[in-house]
């Protein structure tokens, strides 16, 4: 089985990318189309040579290897996807042929979480557009898409994912609770910039509190984003 696993930045991506990656039975990868973005919109990100370096930047080819041989000939693959990564010219069709599964978290926390990390973030940067024009995507290839939500993940893992995995047909593994702290073996090169909370971790923090309130540009962006969250939240396996 291959899993293709949507979501935007800051959104419990890398700790869900560790959960599954402490399956024996379940490589993963991280963000493949990275690389490609960044050469083809010419985007200033941190670490942005080591990151062209790192990956292949032809999408149509990251694509042939999403649904080529699963690495290590393991007998599941998860790929952790940004959707913000998927604009005109990044193939699409080859989702016919994975698992895909978005994962949302509400926008003031994502906001409010990539502006520590990189100033200025426009609705682009943060996915939650393309996500939705994914999701309707997937429905029109004949595919149920399941929604899980990062709140739901944090508030009971074992819930959450014992749920994920019913909805996907994976068999459940209490290995996916736990990961060793120090980060993943697949990690992109990218992981100091990123996702250091996340390498202190050995497991799923606990549920969040109050939502962050934001004002001016970001709360402008807030605004900009939250139908397109709207849209998503109805369909998430735990609402």
């Amino acid at each position: 089985m291959r899993i293709a696993m949507w979501s935007g930045p800051r959104n419990l991506s890398t700790a869900m990318m560790y959960s599954f990656g402490a399956r024996p039975d379940c490589a993963v990868v991280d963000e493949p189309f990275y690389a490609a973005y960044l050469q083809m919109t010419g985007l200033d990100h941190p670490m942005r040579d080591d990151i062209l370096d790192s990956q292949s930047r032809d999408p149509g080819k990251v694509a042939r290897d999403l649904v080529g041989p699963v690495p290590g000939g393991r007998p599941h693959w998860y790929q952790k996807h940004m959707t913000q990564h998927m604009i005109p010219g990044v193939p699409r069709d080859w989702m016919a042929e994975v698992v895909n599964v978005f994962l949302i978290r509400h926008p003031a926390r994502v906001i409010a979480s990539y502006a520590q990390k990189r100033e200025a973030p426009v609705l682009d940067d943060i996915g939650f557009r393309q996500q939705a024009e994914l999701f309707d995507q997937v429905v029109a290839m004949g595919q149920r898409p399941v929604v899980i939500d990062s709140a739901d993940i944090r508030t009971s893992p074992e819930t959450a994912l014992r749920a994920l995995c019913d909805a996907i047909g994976l068999a459940w593994s209490e290995r996916m609770l736990s990961w060793p702290s120090g980060g993943h073996d697949d990690d992109g090169v990218w992981a100091p910039v990123w996702y250091g909370a996340v390498h202190r971790s050995t497991g799923f923090a606990g549920p969040e509190g109050d939502l962050p309130v934001l004002h001016g540009a970001y709360a402008e962006l807030l605004d900009e984003a939250m139908p397109f969250y709207q849209k998503m939240l109805p369909h998430s396996l735990l609402a």
